[in-house]
């Protein structure tokens, strides 16, 4: 049988878990301010910050989101009715689309990553030591 997580343990994975919803609230109450659903964000961020491009297709906003399709098609209906983000056919597939945001989209992203970077620089120091503590010398892992 494999070893139980000592209560010391526990105390590392809990104290990251508070770090992280400490900084997960704050992202949502920015979002919210700007008036904007948690969601909403979470999906402008997937969509500009995709590797090497500046767009992305439903399969992989789904996969960076963690949704079902129907969920991201969704999501994406509720960005594009705000004009935050618009679809484009894509040039050699035309079965697919490919979603990327508008002026007004990069706009309020860029509000929100700016005052996420400032919230960043005051917890990530936290964050950092508390995942530290889990991964250094973890007998569990």
């Amino acid at each position: 049988m494999d070893a139980l997580p000592s209560k010391k343990d526990y105390e590392k994975l809990a104290e990251f878990r508070y770090a992280l919803r400490r900084f997960l609230r704050f992202s949502e109450t920015a979002a919210t301010e700007l008036g904007l659903p948690p969601h909403q964000h979470q999906a402008l961020l997937a969509i500009e910050g995709f590797p090497g491009r500046d767009s992305v297709n439903i399969t992989e906003l789904t996969e960076r989101l963690q949704l079902e399709h129907h969920s991201a098609v969704g999501l994406v209906n509720r960005l594009a009715e705000r004009n935050l983000v618009i679809r484009e056919p894509s040039t050699e597939d035309k079965r697919q689309v490919f979603v990327r945001l508008t002026e007004e989209g990069k706009q309020m992203l860029g509000k929100l990553s700016a005052a996420h970077q400032s919230e960043l620089n005051r917890l990530g120091p936290e964050i950092s030591r508390a995942l530290k503590a889990i991964v250094e010398n973890n007998p569990l892992v």
